[in-house]
């Protein structure tokens, strides 16, 4: 059979190359976003030597008093964004509580905000919503 050329093998080999380049981008996409991306509302917390919470907590409930005294919540549901009054805080607290009775709750306030916003905040989870230990969010002392 002098015609007769030889079959060639099929090569079953998936080529990995430009699935690699598309992740690659992707990455540099996500690395120049992330920071960009606020979660939360933007408080000066105040200085303190705190204890962090143990690694092994649930996600606490942040109920956040900003500097104009707005309240907000995040229960890790990216809602923290909305303004809430201080009966929907109440009535989302309660609703979180059913669901796990020992999830934490975490104030955190702006330094610059009057003492009476945090005290109604505190008043409000601890009498109202029935949060029976409340904890202060704090960031650590810079000469630490």
């Amino acid at each position: 059979m002098p015609g007769h050329r030889p079959r060639r093998k099929l090569v079953a080999e998936i080529n990995v190359v430009p699935y690699i380049d598309v992740m690659l981008v992707l990455l540099i996409i996500f690395m120049v976003t992330a920071p960009l991306i606020t979660q939360g509302v933007k408080v000066d917390l105040p200085q303190a030597a705190s204890q962090p919470l143990p690694k092994d907590s649930k996600p606490p409930l942040v109920a956040t008093v900003d500097e104009q005294g707005h309240y907000y919540l995040d229960d890790g549901n990216g809602s923290a964004q909305d303004v809430l009054s201080p009966a929907q805080i109440v009535t989302r607290v309660r609703a979180e509580l059913e669901i796990d009775k020992n999830r934490p709750v975490v104030v955190r306030g702006d330094k610059n905000v009057r003492y009476d916003q945090v005290v109604t905040l505190l008043q409000l989870l601890s009498q109202q919503a029935g949060v029976p230990s409340v904890g202060l969010m704090t960031q650590p002392p810079e000469n630490q």
